[in-house]
């Protein structure tokens, strides 16, 4: 009978070993990170591994800068500053000086315009290039030492066998090991928040289906925050962010919401996408009263400030979660923030975000890398270690319009999370400078010019 139905006893002992396998897997998902992500508790795990790691990275870069000294290769020590900093100086106090040594006058015996006056401007010029506040803002964080990933540096891995057989080695543990187990937390944690709020969103509106989303969100982007091997550390949590209120962070990575929203819910902000993120954006709002807008909405600003002070008035709503730069920025600074949401006159809940690129990079170059291509290159990284501080709430004071409230939040965030506090806005990632800026230079030119004739039909 086994010879009619051509039976191979091989094949049959592969299926079994198959079986075994995908049980043996789905188990320990079930054990060490699904139920754990449920009741929100951790065995440790991954702080274990993070430790591990930061140990092999100091055996590496003691290989790689013993083997650059026995091979005499210069190592690459990445600079901070193209330019030394000096102190902040004026246009007409640099103007003088220059002025001062060329025909050995000041500025008050001077004529309207000197041609000296455009060494000046060719020198700013000349700086600006060689050392450019917002262009390396979207570029990737250099790195000190080699992290173990072919993309941080291109040539460390080949400085010695020992290094390059350990690269290999964690070539093989990410995208072997590493990479399918992500990956399957990731689909998991995104159906399961699919199906359980579209259950939920069946539910009668009160207090129960409050709950039970709340506690389907947490646990969903807990699974999702584990699919990164996100080691995360959260400091003063009495200041978290309260119904009515809005919270603003800096804006590194789309993951920020996962790491925010893993530790507590928000009412999320943004325009209505097709595709699979429609599908969860749908499964979502049934839930729990999230904002979304249609594309021909999200230029109105009077109707997006209007739904959101609609929102924030409701304290029975979750927190609004907003991100004001409007992109992302490779987490060395913090740029402009659109004044929109502090326009409100809700308390503002600022929250710091720092990731620690040497275990991977969660910057988001989006002129480079699309959604698909990122997610891949964080979940064959080592690793997503971030801090998230929760500073104390702020409001605007009295007679501070919504420009300088928003750039005093701004320097709050800057300060706690050890960022640079840039003026600069962030839309020129794709845009132009404006003529303002350049206006706005000649305009204290010509001060100082009129300024100065002033002063000498006084005298």
């Amino acid at each position: 009978l086994l010879l009619l139905l051509d039976f191979n006893p091989f094949d049959n002992l592969l299926c079994i070993l198959l079986g075994i396998s995908f049980t043996v897997w789905f188990t320990l998902l079930l054990v060490f990170i699904i139920v754990p992500a449920i009741f929100g508790v951790s065995f440790g795990i991954r702080r274990l591994y993070m430790k591990t790691l930061l140990k092999i990275f100091e055996w590496a870069t003691h290989r790689i800068e013993r083997g650059a000294k026995d091979n005499n290769h210069l190592l690459y020590k990445p600079y901070s500053n193209a330019i030394i900093a000096k102190e902040p100086t004026s246009l007409e106090e640099e103007i003088n000086e220059i002025r001062r040594r060329g025909s050995n006058r000041d500025l008050d015996s001077a004529s309207e315009f000197e041609m000296s006056d455009i060494f000046y401007f060719c020198r700013r010029g000349v700086e600006s290039i060689m050392d450019d506040e917002v262009t390396k803002r979207f570029s990737a964080e250099e790195l000190e030492s080699w992290n173990l990933l072919t993309r941080s540096n291109y040539n460390f891995q080949h400085i010695s066998l020992r290094l390059t057989v350990l690269w290999g080695l964690g070539v093989v543990i990410r995208y072997g090991f590493l990479l399918p187990l992500r990956v399957t937390l990731a689909f998991t944690g995104v159906g399961l928040l699919v199906v359980l709020t579209s259950i939920i969103g069946f539910l009668p509106n009160g207090r129960m289906k409050n709950f039970l989303s709340e506690q389907v969100h947490l646990m969903c982007y807990r699974i999702c925050v584990r699919a990164l091997t996100a080691i995360i550390t959260y400091h003063d949590s009495e200041n978290k962010p309260k119904n009515g209120g809005i919270c603003v962070a800096n804006h590194t990575s789309p993951i920020d919401v996962i790491i925010l929203a893993s530790d507590g819910c928000y009412a999320m902000v943004g325009q209505i996408h097709g595709g699979l993120m429609g599908v969860i954006q749908k499964s979502m709002v049934k839930a729990c009263p999230h904002i979304w807008f249609e594309r021909s909405e999200v230029k109105d600003r009077h109707l997006v400030a209007k739904r959101l002070s609609d929102h924030v008035e409701d304290t029975t709503k979750l927190p609004i979660l907003i991100f004001p730069e409007g992109t992302c920025i490779n987490n060395t600074s913090v740029m402009m923030f659109k004044k929109g949401s502090f326009e409100i006159g809700s308390t503002v809940y600022p929250v710091a975000i720092k990731y620690d690129p040497r275990f991977g990079d969660a910057f988001w170059n989006s002129s480079q890398f699309g959604m698909v291509n990122y997610l891949l290159r964080m979940m064959s990284s080592w690793a997503i270690v971030c801090s998230v501080w929760y500073l104390p709430p702020m409001t605007r004071e009295e007679g501070e319009d919504a420009v300088k409230f928003a750039s005093r939040v701004k320097a709050a965030i800057a300060r706690q999370g050890g960022l640079v506090d840039l003026l600069w806005d962030g839309g020129l990632k794709r845009g132009k400078v404006k003529d303002t800026f350049k206006e706005e230079q000649q305009k204290l030119y010509s001060k100082m010019l009129v300024g100065t004739q002033e002063d000498r039909s006084r005298s």
